[in-house]
């Protein structure tokens, strides 16, 4: 995985991290400010309950070995997560030091500090002694690289199937570069493999059939994510410069000759797009605009990314929704221009928020050379199902205790399950399943 080439030297200075690892003295100081308490909030709103203040009292007293281990126990991708853990909203939100208004303690630069000195010490997971079972992982992502940690940890042999040519899923490929290099990512896949995790680069479905692994394992386990980006389905959406978010990402993040456009338009306004609109600025980009066609009440990412684009430069259209992409003046075969239609808002629709209607004769134009799309993923197809794994919404329907689908040889996680959310939360499916599939194994 470390042999092949990612431009991450170009990266790192065009891509500076938010928030920089602490120095020593620096960590030290900011672990003595945890008050340490039992029934920590901090702990509870972690969705895999790493112990908080277990960690950061280790690192009070220096031991940077017990406190990688103790988050370890809990997340085995304990590095990604406190690079792209939205902690404003889970551990650092639940701080009790919010109470005496005060800054809460910085978690998850904390967490990031002691795993730092975990993989310069080149550190391993525990593996635990082999018996029989064996178990597939469909999709190279947290939630299978969790799910295979936990498997070993138990004892059980696992095979990870990735149809991408790195494994991470997201954390590798979607992931905006100032938050996680794909170096870093690729470094928390190693460590699965160090274990003894086997890897197999094989498109499922073509490559090999769905029957073939199940006739060769006693239990399947689904993190395969979700789809392609959705499309704008609008005019002019096949012109060069219009490529949706992921792909964005995915291109500047494994490439070097990535071109972003002079003026960019980004339609939608989730992590996703922000993440987008943000590199966009720092690729080069003299004007990048969020088009939304709801407020920004409405708008589903999380406040502090919201700040952080507007840090950026990037201006935001509220209440529009685009009609047409044209063709460029100079190029037909390029987009110059975006059309926007104003919209109002009316009674709230199914999800909950204010359903945007279009005002006639409200149309303007919006210069452009990138148009980059980012209204979420497309849902899971049908091929689940004809294994008599159910589906709900195009998301895996499962026993959320243990990932247990419909059908007893399948469990499923992460993003497949939950429509999308944090790398987190597949890491605390992964395990859950995992552990309820070697529970399977010793009943029987």
């Amino acid at each position: 995985m470390s042999a092949v080439n990612l431009p991450v030297l170009e990266n790192l200075s065009r891509f500076p991290e938010l928030h920089p690892a602490f120095e020593p003295q620096e960590a030290m100081v900011e672990a003595t400010r945890c008050l340490y308490c039992v029934d920590a909030p901090c702990t509870i709103a972690c969705p895999t309950h790493i112990d908080v203040p277990k960690f950061i009292k280790k690192i009070s007293t220096a031991n940077l070995r017990g406190s990688a281990q103790t988050i370890l126990d809990a997340n085995v991708l304990g590095l990604s997560c406190s690079r792209v853990c939205p902690v404003d909203v889970l551990c650092e939100g639940a701080c009790v030091m919010h109470r005496y208004n005060k800054q809460p303690v910085e978690i998850g630069r904390l967490q990031r500090y002691a795993m730092d000195a975990f993989y310069r010490r080149h550190g391993q997971l525990p593996v635990g002694v082999s018996r029989p079972g064996k178990v597939a992982c469909i999709g190279g992502g947290p939630a299978s690289l969790s799910c295979a940690a936990e498997l070993r940890r138990q004892g059980l042999a696992v095979t990870i199937f990735h149809n991408r040519l790195l494994p991470g899923g997201l954390n590798t490929y979607g992931v905006a570069e100032y938050k996680l290099r794909p170096s870093d990512s690729l470094r928390e896949a190693e460590l699965v493999r160090e274990t003894g995790a086997e890897f197999v680069y094989a498109d499922v479905g073509a490559a090999i059939s769905l029957e073939e692994i199940e006739s060769q394992y006693d239990f399947v386990f689904l993190g395969v994510g979700l789809g392609s980006m959705e499309r704008l389905g609008l005019p002019g959406e096949h012109l060069g410069g219009v490529i949706d978010a992921l792909k964005f990402i995915e291109r500047y993040k494994t490439s070097t000759d990535m071109q972003v456009g002079r003026r960019v338009v980004v339609v939608g306004a989730g992590n996703t797009a922000i993440d987008a609109a943000n590199a966009a600025r720092r690729l080069g980009a003299e004007e990048v605009q969020i088009v939304y066609r709801r407020s920004e009440r409405e708008m589903p990412a999380f406040g502090f990314e919201f700040e952080h684009a507007k840090a950026e430069g990037v201006r935001f259209l509220w209440q529009s929704q685009p009609v047409e992409i044209l063709p460029s003046e100079n190029d037909p075969n390029t987009a110059g221009w975006i059309r926007l239609q104003r919209v109002q808002l009316a009674e709230p629709d199914s999800s909950g928020r204010s359903r945007p209607v279009a005002i006639p004769g409200s149309e303007f134009l919006v210069e452009c050379d990138m148009v980059i799309p980012a209204i979420g993923q497309s849902r899971l197809t049908t091929m689940f199902e004809l294994r008599a794994v159910r589906l709900e919404d195009g998301c895996v329907a499962v026993n959320r205790a243990t990932g247990e689908t419909s059908n007893p040889k399948y469990y499923a996680g992460g993003d497949c399950v939950n429509g999308g959310r944090e790398v987190v939360d597949a890491v605390a499916d992964g395990k859950r399943a995992a552990q309820a599939m070697a529970a399977q194994m010793e009943g029987r």
